[in-house]
């Protein structure tokens, strides 16, 4: 997740490669704006544009510094990869191909989970990594304080479509143990994990103090070397965003 000044003042940054654990090169695309909306903690959607022309020339800009050097992409947006407009996936394809990339990594929210077998279809002769923003496993603090829209609670059904997943600490009333459970979960049902600490954003929920510092102090250590979890401690930390 990345988040961002209401404002856009800053400098966004675009491209970014990613040296550690899984590499892969990285782009933050611009596309119409998150459908749902509703997520109380992200201000993510602000990075959008309706003018589909603009959207598609910032992302031709963005996707000609991709090299190809590992063989991978990661795609990221104002929420999901189906609100990308059609000559920017074209655009994807073409580049990838030219590039020798095979693996390509998209985030899609939940409500698009019955899409997500056709796009595969799409990207044939492609791997796409399929990730899921769904912040914690805990349904009343995902869905009563988080308002992340993903009534199912069963963790294998949530999974069910998807690769790899975000997860949110840093909120009041996590705990060390809840936070480890999530990430346990997380690695038992998807590839990969991405774990990112709440930052101060322009919304009303705002990180909690005590909940960042048992994650650093009691979680982090934990799984830090992991090749399965991914831990941005700032939101820029994969080197993309403002």
């Amino acid at each position: 997740m990345v988040t961002f000044a209401s404002a856009f003042i800053f400098i966004m940054e675009r491209y970014s490669v990613i040296n550690e654990k899984q590499k892969r090169e990285i782009v933050l695309l611009r596309g119409r704006g998150c459908a749902y909306r509703r997520c109380a903690f992200c201000d993510y959607h602000l990075d959008c544009s309706p003018d589909d022309g603009e959207n598609y020339a910032l992302n031709a800009e963005v996707l000609s510094k991709v090299t190809g050097e590992y063989g991978e992409l990661e795609v990221i947006n104002s929420g999901s990869v189906f609100e990308l407009d059609g000559r920017t996936l074209d655009l994807i394809k073409c580049k990838c191909r030219a590039r020798g990339i095979s693996v390509i990594h998209f985030e899609s929210h939940y409500m698009y989970k019955d899409r997500i077998a056709q796009l595969r279809r799409e990207f044939d002769g492609f791997t796409l990594k399929m990730k899921l923003g769904l912040e914690t496993f805990d349904y009343d603090l995902r869905e009563r304080v988080l308002q992340k829209g993903i009534k199912d609670d069963e963790p294998a059904i949530i999974a069910d479509g998807f690769d790899e997943a975000n997860l949110l600490v840093g909120i009041s009333g996590q705990t060390a143990a809840g936070m480890i459970n999530d990430i346990e979960l997380g690695i038992k049902h998807f590839e990969r994990i991405c774990v990112n600490v709440m930052c101060e954003n322009s919304t009303a929920v705002k990180p909690d103090p005590q909940a960042v510092s048992a994650f650093c102090t009691q979680v982090y250590p934990i799984y830090k070397n992991c090749t399965r979890v991914d831990i941005l401690i700032k939101n820029t930390d994969f080197g993309v965003g403002a």
